[in-house]
């Protein structure tokens, strides 16, 4: 009864925020509440909600002073001589611009941070998709793609998990997959080079650096919506340290992520605005966007704290197990790399890696499966989970870029099916997973 009612609510959550019948930050609460009441939970349904909130609040404050950070930095300009540098490289061309956004959120995504990719990848390329014209959706598709690959990497969330919880090392579980990493990468760049001819055939190639031509004085001017008085450019080394020191710390974990943003976000402000008018002035100006991309992460808190503690992922985790018929035990590797993408859509890593991939391991070692490729096979739907409504710094994404919650999944949700099914055609060809 449990999975069958977790399967419907996660079913008419997609129908409602993809059909825009409700917008995702209204389905993210009232959905799991109605399902909470219907499965009898009413006596408890607010503890559910606010632990959720509690476990998702962390991120929620990281997200709003990161936003508020960088906010500052792009008023101050500090991606400025950035921008122009590769405004020269691309020389107006959509392709480049879109094949570089590529490559350059695959370097950033190592860290195996979406919030931090997402907010370099977009700050950075933003202005610059703005002055082309170029489709805002594209730079949420290509981020999240690279992300999705990069994500694997053995210090991010998924492997480490399913490294620990199966007990093997980088070397069994990650090292034979990278193969596979580099396809799902080279898709990544394959559909930024597709969608890059696309926008070129519509745009055509933007000679900026001829300041007498007319599209590219159309261009510069369309791109001038800042306030120049805001501009600080004889801080811009300042900002540039600071930022790269943040970042450091980042990766480092010196300090919990909430705490770091709050204080580069403080030391910043003081530092480019020290009027109280001033900081009260850009703290109003990206209050908005602060406000719809936490707001979502809290929803989300409370769709996951009913989705958790009513053990509807359990349920349904043993529900989809138990469908698996005998005569398909051997082919367990292939239906763990499959069912993995769905899986880490709707879950959480940790409910996944920790509840989830044991189970399918002890299932598969029955069939004489090596537990390794199970190890290996769960990680390949990576690129599926990075979208999950689950997945916070999803909204941050959209919220940076400006796109509509429901557009975005349908615009992603293809590319990123094939970047799965890429790097699991080669992880078998290799010999990686067993057929």
């Amino acid at each position: 009864m449990l999975s069958w009612l977790g399967f419907i609510m996660i079913a008419l959550f997609m129908y409602l925020i993809m059909s825009k019948r409700l917008s995702a930050l209204v389905a993210l609460i009232v959905v799991p509440v109605v399902f909470g009441l219907i499965g009898g939970f009413a006596g408890d349904i607010g503890d559910m909600m606010l632990t959720g909130i509690k476990q998702i609040a962390p991120t929620g404050i990281m997200l709003l002073f990161a936003i508020l950070y960088f906010g500052i930095m792009m008023d101050a300009g500090l991606f400025e001589p950035l921008i122009g540098k590769i405004l020269k490289l691309v020389k107006g061309d959509p392709l480049k611009v879109i094949v570089g956004t590529a490559i350059l959120s695959s370097l950033v995504a190592l860290d195996g941070d979406g919030t931090t990719t997402y907010m370099i990848t977009v700050s950075a390329m933003l202005p610059l998709y703005q002055r082309l014209g170029i489709k805002p959706m594209i730079l949420a598709v290509v981020p999240t793609l690279a992300l999705g690959v990069m994500n694997m990497a053995p210090w991010g969330g998924p492997t480490a998990r399913a490294m620990s919880v199966l007990n093997f090392d980088a070397s069994q579980l990650f090292t034979p997959v990278i193969p596979a990493m580099a396809a799902g990468m080279a898709w990544v760049i394959f559909v930024a080079y597709m969608l890059g001819k696309r926008e070129r055939k519509r745009l055509g190639v933007i000679e900026l650096a001829d300041s007498s031509s007319e599209a590219a004085s159309e261009a510069a001017a369309a791109a001038e919506t800042a306030d120049d008085s805001l501009k600080r450019p004889r801080l811009i080394w300042f900002n540039l340290l600071l930022t790269v020191v943040l970042m450091v710390c980042l990766i480092m974990s010196l300090l919990p992520l909430p705490i770091l943003f709050m204080l580069a976000f403080a030391i910043a402000l003081l530092v480019n605005y020290p009027k109280m008018e001033a900081q009260k002035e850009r703290i109003s100006a990206h209050a908005g966007n602060a406000l719809a991309t936490v707001s979502m992460v809290f929803a989300a808190g409370i769709f996951t704290g009913i989705l958790t503690e009513t053990k509807m992922v359990d349920a349904m985790a043993g529900t989809i197990v138990s469908w698996l018929p005998d005569s398909l035990g051997s082919h367990m590797p292939v239906l763990v790399a499959l069912t993995s993408m769905p899986f880490t859509y709707f879950m959480s890593n940790d409910a996944y890696y920790f509840g989830v991939v044991p189970i399918l391991a002890n299932a598969a070692a029955a069939y004489g499966v090596d537990p390794v490729e199970i190890g290996r096979a769960s990680i390949l739907g990576q690129p599926l989970h990075v979208l999950s409504p689950l997945f916070a710094a999803q909204y941050l994404l959209i919220g940076m870029v400006g796109v509509d919650y429901g557009e975005s999944q349908r615009a992603i949700m293809k590319w990123a099916f094939g970047t799965s099914i890429v790097m699991i055609v080669v992880a078998l060809l290799t010999g990686v997973l067993s057929l």
